[in-house]
């Protein structure tokens, strides 16, 4: 083969890389749970970006340049909504100029408008900290709702790539059938800390706390959103003393300074939860690590 004909062949072969690669949907998750969902339902015929990970808060990072360029080349947005991105992802779309992630637009998607709602606040009153008008965000901490999100965010990619929707059918039942059967398993393992009780950092556990039916009896946090302050701890310490709690849960990318201060006064445990994906962790492998830690630590 001529050395021309050689670089003819070459240029042929990376255009048709160059343009396999341009057809894959764009998916911008502004966390890594949807990222990673997105990934079990779309396979190769995806690619994702998570705007934030498992060490950082949800509820609080910068509208970083590189993000508004992320957000720009993206065909859909999966965001988990009811105002868990508020401070930082109208600035990204607005900066973006991207019209197909807009809201109302078939290109935006909150997970947390395809399920129900726990802790919808009655009275919307800025003094009581950071509430969430429609209810609490954090639904990936229920597998069941995950299962779902899953089925509309199908039918969203369905839409978006029509041509592909047969794919999009088999891959979600196969997530499906795959993930109930998990969730029968999760539940086994986590039958003896049915009732334990519990003390959170923040807020952010309730779906889990109902799905396996854990009793909250206190928060960290004396407000939503607000630092746990030392009369506030002072205040739980005393309670602990007289009714003690199974155990104090706060999320890895929480400062663990209020629990395990509790923790030694009271002799209960403090254990960090993983509340999402690590990188590079599917949704099964990070369930299956939340609730070895569970059901190690509570007694």
């Amino acid at each position: 083969m001529k050395i021309n004909q050689f670089f003819l062949l070459l240029l042929l072969l990376l255009n048709i890389h160059n343009a396999y690669a341009s057809s894959k949907i764009n998916i911008f998750a502004c966390e890594p749970e949807w990222a990673a969902l997105s990934k079990e339902l779309g396979g190769s015929l995806v690619t994702t970006f998570s705007a934030t990970n498992a060490n950082q808060d949800p509820h609080h990072i910068q509208a970083r340049p590189g993000l508004i360029a992320k957000i720009r080349q993206a065909d859909l947005l999966v965001c988990s909504g009811s105002d868990l991105e508020i401070g930082w992802l109208p600035v990204l779309l607005r900066k973006s100029g991207n019209s197909k992630v807009q809201p109302g637009q078939k290109g935006y998607f909150e997970t947390s408008k395809t399920v129900k709602l726990l802790d919808k606040p009655t009275v919307l009153d800025r003094s009581m900290g950071d509430i969430h008008a429609a209810g609490n965000p954090h639904i990936q901490l229920d597998p069941r709702r995950i299962r779902i999100v899953a089925k509309k965010l199908s039918q969203r990619l369905q839409q978006i790539d029509s041509e592909h929707a047969l794919e999009y059918q088999h891959k979600l039942i196969s997530f499906d059938s795959r993930w109930h059967k998990a969730i029968k398993k999760w539940q086994e393992e986590t039958r003896d800390i049915r009732d334990k009780s519990i003390v959170v950092h923040h807020n952010s556990w309730v779906y889990l706390q109902q799905w396996l039916k854990l009793n909250k009896v206190a928060e960290l946090e004396p407000k939503p959103g607000v630092p746990p302050t030392s009369s506030h701890l002072s205040r739980l310490l005393k309670q602990m003393r007289q009714t003690p709690a199974d155990i104090i849960i706060y999320s890895t990318y929480q400062d663990p300074k209020a629990a395990t201060w509790l923790s030694k006064k009271t002799g209960i445990t403090a254990l960090a939860l993983p509340s999402t994906v690590n990188d590079n962790e599917t949704l099964f492998h990070w369930m299956d690590r939340l609730i070895q830690l569970l059901t190690e630590h509570i007694k």
